[in-house]
């Protein structure tokens, strides 16, 4: 099933109404005007998963996060074209060796596949450029609640809840045209010679780790720069990368060791 891994977004979503249902998070009073400036963000959403979901399937999980670990230099580029913001030139040095890492392994290290590369940067490009956003919103509506402008004011759950709901309704029609039939006939289960009920057990498990992940993700941004909060995505892959290869046997070389001390270094440094 090639696009079962969006499920997450339904999954978080689901939660979300859950939670507003039982009025454990406010729930919003969006008004068309709010929705319109959230679309935007719902889709760069959509897009970084679709993107992120393909790579994966394209190449090793090692490959697609080191890849992914560029994420800082795309946020400076967007935090200086959106948000004025100009990192100082210590700053950018100590971002230099979480990218040297990813050129290491690029270059000698792991199985290149240049779809899987496109895919994992077109996924640095979304995430990023949501983030960013997402940021400049967070102080736009800072500035309203300050004015009592009246204008509905999200903070960072609602915030994400919003942005994964449209992203979920987005790539509805696209998943139920790639492998609605297949989920509906159960062929999936049968060609991978799992239990249909294993498949959505594994499908809820990802979505929530997922919906932890990215919650968790934008509590964070909503104190600190998007730039800080790529460098902590960057030492969370190294996490991931690490875990991938006791998971999946992914064999580790000298080089792939020390790019991943050199992300380390990195992020220690900034």
């Amino acid at each position: 099933m090639k696009n079962l891994p969006n499920l997450n977004l339904g999954v978080a979503s689901l939660l979300m109404v859950v939670l507003w249902g039982l009025r454990l998070q406010k729930r919003p009073q969006l008004s068309g005007q709010v929705v319109w400036q959230l679309l935007p963000l719902g889709v760069l959403h959509a897009f970084g998963f679709t993107t992120t979901n393909t790579s994966l399937g394209s190449v090793n999980v090692s490959f697609t996060h080191t890849i992914k670990a560029m994420e800082p230099f795309f946020t400076v580029i967007l935090s200086t074209i959106f948000l004025g913001y100009i990192p100082s030139l210590p700053i950018m040095l100590t971002l230099t060796p979480i990218v040297g890492r990813v050129l290491l392994a690029s270059v000698r290290a792991l199985p290149f596949t240049g779809i899987g590369f496109i895919k994992a940067m077109a996924s640095n490009l979304c995430f990023q450029s949501r983030n960013v956003l997402s940021k400049r919103y967070m102080t736009q509506a800072s500035y309203s609640s300050l004015e009592a402008s009246g204008t509905e004011v999200l903070d960072q759950t609602n915030l994400f809840a919003c942005i994964t709901i449209l992203a979920t309704l987005l790539l509805l029609p696209y998943w139920a045209y790639v492998d609605g039939a297949t989920v509906a006939s159960g062929a999936a289960a049968a060609a991978a010679k799992v239990p249909i009920g294993q498949i959505t057990w594994w499908c809820v498990a990802a979505g929530l780790c997922r919906f932890g992940d990215v919650l968790t993700s934008y509590a964070l941004l909503a104190k600190v720069i998007p730039v800080t909060h790529s460098v902590g995505n960057c030492v969370k892959r190294v996490v991931v990368i690490g875990a991938s290869v006791v998971v999946f046997k992914t064999p580790m070389t000298g080089m792939n060791l020390l790019g991943t001390g050199m992300a380390l270094t990195g992020g220690f440094l900034y």
